[in-house]
């Protein structure tokens, strides 16, 4: 007995507007975010060192640490740039 599998009907993706009546957050809204992460980490760095300069943190460990944490912050935004530029490239490629 052969039994053939039946064709589910395909189901359209809901819009991204009413996912964002829902409460969710849009891929802009995303981005923006990360964006201002990305530059509360470089402005905490300054902040610290200029404090350091002055004589306000003597710890040199958390003027390190803050300053590492806005390199990997960077490196990390700049890769993330990296492949959205690398997925768009490779779409554009694409035959319709």
């Amino acid at each position: 007995m052969n039994i053939m599998p039946v064709a589910m009907p395909m189901q359209i993706p809901e819009t991204n507007s009413k996912a964002q009546a829902d409460g969710g957050t849009g891929f802009a809204e995303l981005l923006n975010n990360a964006i201002n992460k990305l530059n509360d980490s470089q402005l905490k760095a300054d902040e610290v060192m200029q404090k350091f300069l002055v004589g306000d943190v003597q710890d040199i460990h958390q003027v390190t640490i803050a300053m590492q944490e806005a390199k990997l912050t960077m490196q990390l935004a700049v890769e993330v740039r990296n492949k959205i530029v690398e997925a768009y490239q490779e779409i554009s490629r694409m035959q319709l």
